[in-house]
């Protein structure tokens, strides 16, 4: 990997992971993203954050985030796309 590619990595993650901080910190008292109440919203927030390790991105430090992410899961019809 090129200088420039690493530098532009390390950019994109910094921004991937403050964007994870504006989601934290809006979960940490709702249990969704809009009226509190499951929406389009959520279905799209999860859609990339439920595979966000695959990105290099840990979530060990979001906590208000993985207990979202089981609350969707846990929505009735839930299909999981990806195994494992």
């Amino acid at each position: 990997m090129t200088e420039e590619r690493r530098t532009a990595l390390e950019a994109k993650r910094k921004l991937g992971y403050d964007a994870l901080g504006v989601m934290e910190g809006h979960l940490r008292d709702r249990r969704f993203f809009v009226a509190n109440h499951y929406s389009i919203a959520d279905i799209t927030l999860y859609a990339y954050t439920h595979v966000a390790h695959e990105g290099g991105f840990h979530l060990d430090g979001f906590p208000a985030i993985r207990a979202w992410l089981e609350r969707v899961r846990k929505q009735p019809g839930h299909i999981p796309i990806t195994q494992g």
